[in-house]
Formats: structure tokens, C-alpha cells, sequence
């Protein structure tokens, strides 16, 4: 089959786009401050412990890229300005954007914040040809909210996602399904979805550098070496992939982490942070319209140790007042440290739809508390750049912390297959 024979899809393409937001924290950073376009530009946390999470591709040409270490980043591109990220802005755009996504058809598989699979199968005789509908997503994503976006249009998912990074950035791509194997076999093996580093490097071993020679490979060598990745990266090179969109991808969990500037042994701090991430990840959950019935403490100490604790909470919940006090127990119930505290994570876990779950509560502490929630919700969104939050968090925050969305936001494939 591989070598020609005609599948369903060959008879019926199907038409499947990857959209990915460039450079997008960047992009949606500028938005507020357009004077910095064309500067070298890195967003992350200004401390000695942070990393870059996304960076302008100014800064991207010294070699700066996201999750490098923000200190090396600074070596390689001393120019570069650093600014402070906002993920509730990035998300707040995210949901706005996929609502847009879903405009143009009902099958959208959301990937991360800044990425989606769309099947425009049933969207062609409404919307014309691959090329136009993916003129028509860039021109009408740079016209509602001002960002610029890649797309990728073939009738695989993941030579679609080659197809979204070959065109970065800014750009439009096509691979019809007559010139999918010519496409692929061009490329080298790392462009494959799921081929790593160490991956690639040991196909090299075995003299296979492009997909064209991985797809010449005997499938029993490349299993015997590889086992059953051997079978599936050579059906990939052959353009293998009947997976389909999958809509309403939801995420299992939403988190929030700190990695200190400084390793921590107070209790009060941690404590402190405690509160601080409950806020962030209470205002995660009702702007996705959830709640959760479970909550997760993570704890690493200065030599990496790491600890996790869990606790399934009376009925689900959308506050931070809960969070916070659930979390709180599993960090006293750990007992005396041996060790100072390098990272501190808080997970929302079990979630349900629906924030009106709480309804379930009879605390009319936790009801009252949830209302000034809501009501911090508004001016944060009506006042982006406000400082918004219970007093005792109302402090400067450039001591030099790394705040991570452990969230399910930033999926991507792994560095290996299998």
C-alpha cells in the first residue's frame, strides 16, 4: 500500500489544516506596547532561575529559543529586552481565537493555547479551495485580533504540522495529496513529527539522515532496532496517518508552579505562594467555565527530590479560598523539611463543566468569596495591566520568581517516539 496503492483518504482527501500563532506571547505582548516591534524581544520572568518561554524571532536569530535557561539567552542575545509575561491575556486570547476557529468548522482540535488541527473537509464547497480558506484564517485572525499565524493544509495531520513549521513564520503552505510522498521524502528525518534528538541520532547511525531513506529502510532492520517505532516512523515516511481531528480536547488538569530565585525553608512564604497560585489557577478555571473535585501539592527540594500530594475535595470547586486551604493542609500534613524548597506546584485535578457545581456548597464563606472572585475576574479583564488580588499579595513581584502554567497548555510531541 505504501508505494502507491490508493486508500479511501486517496480517493477522498481530506482537508486538514495546523494553525500555530507565531511567536505568539511576543505577538500578543506587542499589542499593548507596539513601539518594541522589530527589537529583540524575550518574555519571561526576569530571574536568575527563569526560563524563555517565547521569544521574537529578532532574538530567535541569535539563537535564543523557548524553554532555554533566561541566563544563556541573555549571553547569546545581550540586546534583548525582557518582558514580563501575562498568561491570563494569552489565554483570554487563545479562547477568543478558537472561538473564531470554530466559525469556520465545527472540527477543531485544540493543541495547546496557540495551536489547533482544523478538518476543513465540509468547509470547502462553502469557503473554496485549501489555498483560499487558509488566505481567509490568516487574513481574518490578523484582522480580529491583530496576531499573525501559520497554517499548514494537508490531507495527513502531521504532514499538515510540517507543513505550518516549514511555512513559519507568517506563511500559508499547501501539500496536495499527489505531491505527498514528493514532499516528505525532501525532508530530513528529524522534520518527522515525534523524531527527536536521540532518535534522529541513532537512524544517523544507521546512514538513514532523510525521510526518503527511512522510507527505503526494510521495516524488520528498523525493528529490530527500534522495535514497533521502527514500524511506525516508517509508515510515517511513507505518509501513514489516518487520525482524524479530534474536537474538544480538554485538559485533565490545570496547575500552576514557582520555581524561588532563591531556595525557601519559611513556612509563612510557602504558604504565601500557596495563596498566590490558588489565585492564579482559580481564575484559569472560571474562565474556562470549571470546576475541580481534586487538588495535588508538588513539593521539590534543593536537591530535586520531589513530593506529590493529593486530596479529593468535598464537592468541585472554583475557589481560590478552597484551593488555597486544601493545599495548605497537604503542605503542613508533609511535616518538618530536611530540606529547603526549590519548587512549589498546585494542580486542579478531576474537573468538571460547569462552575455552577458549587452551588453544592453550604460554606457561605466560600459563596461570598467566590463573588469578590468574579468581580477581580472583571477589572483584571476590563484593566489588563492592574494589580489585582487579596492585599497580601499586592507586592512586588520582581524578587526574581519563575512562574510556570503547569497547565496543559504548551502540548507539544515528544522529543522521542516511544
Amino acid at each position: 500500500m505504501h508505494e502507491g496503492t490508493p486508500s479511501r483518504q486517496d480517493r477522498r482527501p481530506r482537508i486538514l489544516a495546523h494553525v500555530d500563532m507565531d511567536a505568539y506571547f511576543v505577538e500578543v505582548e506587542l499589542l499593548e506596547r507596539p513601539e518594541l516591534r522589530g527589537r529583540k524581544l524575550i518574555v519571561a520572568q526576569d530571574s536568575g532561575r527563569s526560563v524563555v518561554l517565547s521569544a521574537s524571532y529578532e532574538a530567535r536569530a541569535d539563537g535564543v529559543r523557548s524553554a532555554m535557561p533566561l541566563g544563556r539567552a541573555r549571553q547569546l542575545s545581550p540586546r534583548a529586552l525582557i518582558l514580563p509575561p501575562h498568561p491570563l491575556r494569552y489565554r483570554e486570547f487563545s479562547l477568543r481565537i478558537m472561538e473564531y476557529f470554530g466559525t469556520v468548522t465545527d472540527a477543531v482540535e485544540q493543541l495547546s493555547v496557540d495551536e489547533a488541527f482544523l478538518d476543513l473537509t465540509g468547509a470547502r464547497r462553502r469557503l473554496g479551495t485549501p489555498e483560499e480558506i487558509g488566505r481567509t484564517i490568516r487574513r481574518e485572525v490578523r484582522e480580529q485580533f491583530g496576531l499573525p499565524c501559520t497554517v499548514g493544509i494537508a490531507d495527513r495531520k502531521f504532514i499538515a504540522k510540517i507543513a505550518s513549521t516549514r511555512a513559519k513564520p507568517d506563511g500559508l503552505l499547501v501539500v496536495p495529496p499527489s505531491q505527498r510522498l514528493d514532499f516528505l521524502h525532501s525532508l530530513p528525518v528529524r522534520a518527522l513529527w515525534g523524531v527527536g534528538g536521540t532518535t534522529a541520532a541513532a537512524l544517523e547511525q544507521l546512514g538513514i539522515s532523510t525521510v526518503r531513506q527511512l522510507a527505503e529502510t526494510p521495516e524488520d532492520l528498523l525493528r529490530r532496532r527500534f522495535g514497533v517505532t521502527g514500524s511506525h516512523l516508517r509508515r510515517l515516511a511513507w505518509g501513514d496517518d489516518e487520525r482524524t481531528v479530534q474536537p474538544h480536547r480538554e485538559e485533565k488538569s490545570i496547575g500552576a508552579e514557582e520555581t524561588f530565585a532563591q531556595d525557601v525553608s519559611s513556612t509563612a512564604e510557602l504558604h504565601e505562594e500557596i495563596l498566590r497560585l490558588s489565585h492564579r489557577i482559580a481564575a484559569r478555571l472560571r474562565a474556562a467555565g470549571m470546576s475541580a473535585q481534586g487538588i495535588s501539592l508538588k513539593l521539590r527540594y534543593r536537591d530535586f527530590e520531589t513530593l506529590t500530594r493529593s486530596a479529593t475535595l468535598t464537592h468541585p470547586t472554583q475557589s481560590a479560598l478552597t484551593i488555597r486551604s486544601r493545599a495548605a493542609v497537604l503542605l503542613d500534613r508533609l511535616g518538618p523539611r530536611a530540606q529547603p524548597v526549590r519548587l512549589i506546584g498546585i494542580r486542579a485535578e478531576r474537573l468538571h463543566h460547569d462552575g455552577g457545581a458549587l452551588q453544592l456548597s453550604f460554606d457561605r464563606a466560600e459563596t461570598n468569596w467566590i463573588d469578590a472572585e468574579n468581580v477581580l475576574d472583571a477589572v483584571a479583564r476590563r484593566f489588563p495591566s492592574a494589580a489585582v488580588g487579596p492585599a497580601s499579595l499586592l507586592r512586588s513581584e520582581s524578587g526574581g520568581r519563575e512562574d510556570t502554567d503547569a497547565a496543559d497548555d504548551r502540548s507539544s510531541a515528544p522529543d522521542d517516539v516511544g
